[in-house]
């Protein structure tokens, strides 16, 4: 009889993981520019639209609040419904943001482009989500992560360079133009290859708990961003922010206690597994992400207080660098997490990023070469080992009766951590006594954040002993 040409189950098995890495990766990547392909120019981005660097940061502000409030439930969200098609619904809403931003004739149309954009923002948790349910081995997974999440601190720097090319030749809009064909491209691609999974199919989603988990977290940035303006900030608005955070959580937990089916019970909020992983995300990405996105990038391009940069070659010596390197560090922390463990390379990535923060805060505010070896140690130590396992741990954490929880909320703190960071950093620069110091105090200021973020992590248990059954080799 002849031999049978039909492939192998290792090779179909093969060919399927290489066609979902590519969707998931198409996904991740559509996400990413819409951080990564603006950082270095909103210098540009101010001037086209004829205000300041601190107006435009708030469009940054504005998406990354989005991203949070759209985190807290779009992961849970794809357990009931079907993980495919909220991807598919976050990538496609993304385009028709995109779309808008490109077009938008003055920065409060460019703030609400942002906003809607900001729906892609628990696409990276969904798709570690997606790989976790389809690869069973724990080294395989945690190199596949690795790859996967490596993208949420820039693509190789490429984006960043294109970012600072475009602006710099064809203005800023181009950069959405190009977002809006890579997320076209992205929505095909995962509505061919990604498994439609639904492991919580029947389960009613907790709306009611939702809109006051949202409202709470909405209040609390408003309130920080209202901080962030400094001298001019009002202080009853303030509060009153901050009562109405107070009091939409209260009736959030009053919520989850009484509702059958909820986001989150009150047993589970207080696991250290919860609130000391989201405190580390949240305190991790306010510490760093303006400091080299934002703070990092105004000095370089600025001609009085720094070196007078222009964005594309800002990007190159700057951002390209510290991307590729976390880009090629993040599968191999991936691996390494499997054997030395998550918390471990956490933590030496936070004491990392610290050491950088320092480097860039008291020698790269007057020299060039310090300024882009400190951004280049945090491209290894954040980029690649911290970024990797906070979006790591948000898996892995997760209680395997509600597997959207942990992933979602954890979404939603990168959101509200980098927001906060771009409402703190700009400010403390843009109110210091003058422009070398508040570039110093702004970084040192994320330096202590991040030292703060490192003492959380102590609190987070290792996967295995928050219940969660994690394979070790």
């Amino acid at each position: 009889m002849p031999k049978s040409t039909s492939p192998s189950p290792a090779a179909t098995d093969k060919k399927g993981i290489i066609s979902l890495m590519v969707a998931l990766l198409a996904a991740c990547v559509a996400f990413q520019l819409n951080a990564s392909m603006l950082s270095p120019v909103l210098v540009v981005m101010a001037g086209e639209l004829h205000t300041n660097e601190v107006t435009v940061g708030l469009s940054q502000t504005a998406f990354f609040t989005s991203t949070a409030l759209f985190g807290l439930f779009l992961p849970r969200l794809s357990d009931i419904v079907g993980r495919r098609k909220i991807l598919v619904l976050m990538v496609g809403v993304m385009v028709l943001g995109s779309v808008l931003a490109a077009l938008a004739p003055n920065i409060t149309v460019l703030i609400i482009a942002r906003v809607i954009q900001g729906i892609s923002g628990a696409i990276v948790p969904v798709c570690l989500m997606v790989l976790r349910a389809k690869v069973n081995d724990a080294r395989q997974y945690g190199t596949l992560m690795g790859v996967v999440t490596a993208v949420n601190g820039g693509i190789a720097g490429i984006d960043a360079f294109a970012g600072g090319f475009l602006a710099s030749t064809f203005g800023f809009r181009s950069i959405f133009w190009v977002i809006a064909v890579v997320g076209v491209v992205a929505v095909v691609l995962v509505a061919r290859y990604v498994p439609d999974s639904r492991p919580s199919q029947g389960v009613k989603m907790d709306w009611w708990g939702v809109l006051a988990l949202a409202v709470a977290v909405l209040f609390l940035q408003s309130a920080v961003n209202e901080l962030g303006k400094g001298a001019a900030m009002s202080l009853p608005l303030v509060l009153s922010l901050l009562a109405g955070a107070a009091v939409s959580a209260v009736v959030f937990w009053k919520i989850e206690g009484a509702v059958r089916q909820p986001l989150a019970t009150p047993a589970l909020m207080k696991k250290r597994s919860t609130w000391a992983m989201l405190l580390t995300t949240t305190l991790t990405m306010t510490g760093v992400f303006a400091t080299v996105n934002g703070i990092v990038m105004s000095l370089a391009q600025n001609p009085d207080a720094g070196f007078g940069l222009k964005a594309d070659l800002a990007s190159v010596l700057l951002l390209t660098p510290y991307a590729l390197l976390g880009w090629l560090m993040g599968p191999f922390s991936g691996r390494l997490a499997s054997t030395l463990g998550y918390l471990t390379i956490l933590r030496i990535g936070l004491v990392g990023s610290t050491v950088g923060i320092v480097v860039l805060a008291l020698a790269g505010t007057h020299n060039l070469a310090f300024l882009i070896g400190g951004t280049l140690l945090l491209g290894i130590t954040y980029a690649g080992m911290a970024n990797i396992m906070l979006n790591g741990l948000g898996v892995v954490l997760s209680p395997p009766e509600n597997p959207g929880f942990l992933p979602g909320m954890n979404a939603a703190s990168f959101g509200l951590g980098a927001g906060l960071s771009f409402a703190i950093m700009p400010a403390i620069q843009a109110n210091a006594a003058d422009a070398t110091t508040g570039y110093m105090m702004a970084m040192l200021v994320g330096a202590a954040i991040t030292v703060c973020a490192f003492l959380v992590s102590l609190l987070i248990p290792r996967p295995t002993d928050a219940g969660v059954e994690v394979a070790r080799k």
